[in-house]
Formats: structure tokens, sequence, C-alpha cells
């Protein structure tokens, strides 16, 4: 049975109700299949033997089991190469009757034609609906990284990626939301706090902290080392000469990337005004951010100007 069925899969998943069809006994149907080695991906939705079991596979094989269904918000942000702070398969379907299908979250909002396209042969939001709901349903910090990484351009999975939307945009399709137009106010006031030139949600859950926290340096600051080479830093507290950087997940395990890294820290030391360099690692940012707002007070509080507050 096995090499007949294949011919009848869509996108690596067979239906039982196409299995059926192709002659499949009903009644021995999945016994038939099991000893074939085919494997159950949600129920009435079948994978090949071999095939790899992961969240997308499902997604896949819940979209052809119900084709009203369109990935949208988390789901839709990865398949856009959005960064997240966390992944999770969503759909949107603005008649369904439940809010899960098959485990996953199913949002009853109403979707128009112009905000559904395809990617990777998914049915998905386009990136500015995708934003556009991730702003609305908040938290604030999850939605915040989203929207940085769409509104820049990105290296996500080593691919570049150029901007996905514009502030404009997004301002306006908060504003005319069809359902949710009270939550528009806290999704300008959010917007505000965006960043265009963020280079990584670190650096964007970095730059909330601070903001909570009453510090407000300079962005992606533009220094020049006394050669004039350009140089970019996370952030800069211009009065105190303090540096702010970053650092990603990546691991510089070559000797090229710690070379480029040196290289890095000793053009930003050697920049005018430029009196002391922290460095955070994402972990802490992410993990234990009061001990990098500590450390940046400490370091404001002993390179303060004569005189200054």
């Amino acid at each position: 049975m096995t090499g007949n069925l294949q011919h009848f899969t869509q996108q690596g998943i067979l239906l039982t109700r196409e299995a059926v069809a192709a002659g499949g006994a009903s009644r021995q149907l999945s016994r038939s299949l099991v000893s074939e080695g085919w494997q159950r991906v949600v129920r009435g939705a079948w994978t090949a033997p071999g095939t790899e079991l992961t969240p997308w596979l499902k997604a896949r094989a819940v979209q052809i089991l119900h084709p009203g269904l369109v990935l949208s918000h988390r789901a839709a942000a990865s398949l856009h190469r959005i960064e997240l702070l966390r992944d999770a398969i969503e759909f949107t379907a603005p008649d369904s009757p439940a809010s899960r299908r098959h485990g996953f979250m199913v949002h009853r909002v109403p979707l128009t034609p112009g905000e559904i396209c395809v990617r990777g042969g998914m049915r998905a939001t386009t990136p500015l609906r995708t934003v556009r709901d991730l702003l609305l349903a908040g938290p604030r910090d999850e939605a915040l990284v989203a929207v940085d990484s769409a509104l820049g351009t990105r290296v996500v999975h080593g691919a570049r990626r150029a901007p996905l939307v514009t502030t404009a945009q997004l301002t306006a399709a908060c504003a005319t939301h069809p359902t949710r137009r009270h939550r528009a106010p806290r999704a300008a006031a959010w917007l505000a706090l965006a960043d265009p030139q963020s280079g990584s949600p670190a650096e964007t859950v970095a730059r909330l902290r601070m903001h909570d926290a009453g510090l407000h340096p300079l962005s992606q600051a533009e220094l020049r080392t006394p050669a004039g080479r350009l140089i970019r830093a996370d952030f800069l507290f211009v009065a105190e000469g303090v540096v702010v950087e970053i650092e990603g997940y990546a691991y510089h395990g070559t000797r090229e990337a710690h070379r480029r890294d040196l290289d890095r820290f000793n053009a930003l030391s050697s920049c005018p005004g430029v009196r002391l360099i922290l460095r955070f690692p994402a972990e802490t940012v992410f993990r234990t951010p009061h001990h990098m707002i500590g450390e940046i007070r400490a370091a404001l509080a002993s390179h303060r100007p004569v005189g200054g507050k």
C-alpha cells in the first residue's frame, strides 16, 4: 500500500480520507499504515516512514485538514524571518468554532484576502498584518522585539533580510483594526519605543530595561576613531562617555571571529569621548537584567562630569 499512497500525499502529508479514496479499507487503514511505518501526525493525517515529526509538520497537516486556518502571530513571524523572544504555532480563522485546533491556538478575528500570503507552501498573514497582530496582542517586550526586527535590516538564520514594514504603516494599521481599536493607543505608545536600528532581540530588551529604569542612552551611536574609522556603539551615554555593548548568543569560536571582536573593542576604546565600555551577554539581559542596570548605574555615577546631576 505504501508505494501507492505516496502519490496521494500533499507536502509530505497523507490524509486518511485521501487514503480511503485511494482504495484503503477504512476499518483496517490505521493498522495497515502503522505496519508499513507511516506515522500519525494528528488525527486524520499521516506522514511517510522516516519523516521527522516536528511542530511545523504538525502545523502543515492541520492546515491541510482545515484549509480555512491561516498561520498568524508568532508562527507567521517565523515564516517571514521576524525574530521573536519565543516561538509558537498560531492560526487565525474568522469562522473557527473553537479557540484551539489539535492543540494550537486559533484567533477568531477578521482577515481580508489582501492580508494573506503564501510562505514555504503555507498560508500565512502578511508581514504587516503579522506585526500588527503582535503589537496589538502584546506583551510589550515580545511585541517590540518583533517590531524592531521587522522595521530593520537583519541577518536571520544566515540570510540577510530587508525591512518588511514601516512605522507609518504600523501606526495606520493599528488605528484601523476593525475589532481592536481600543488597543491602538497602547500600541502607539509601544511603537514610540521601537528602534529600527536595533541589531538583535537582546539589544531591544536591553534598551527597554534601561528605559524602564529611567536610563536613556543614544542607540547605535556613530563614533569615529582617531584614524577616521566609523563605528557604531550599541548604546552611548554621551555625558559620561560610557558605552554599553550587548553580545549575542553566538560564541565567537574561531580565531578570525575573536580577532574581529578584539578589533572592535579596541576601535571603540580609541574613540574620543569614550571613557568606559561595558559588555553584557544576552543571557544577562534576559535572565538577570537588574545586574546589568546596577553596573550601568555605578559606571554612570563614577564617570559623571563634575557638576553633573
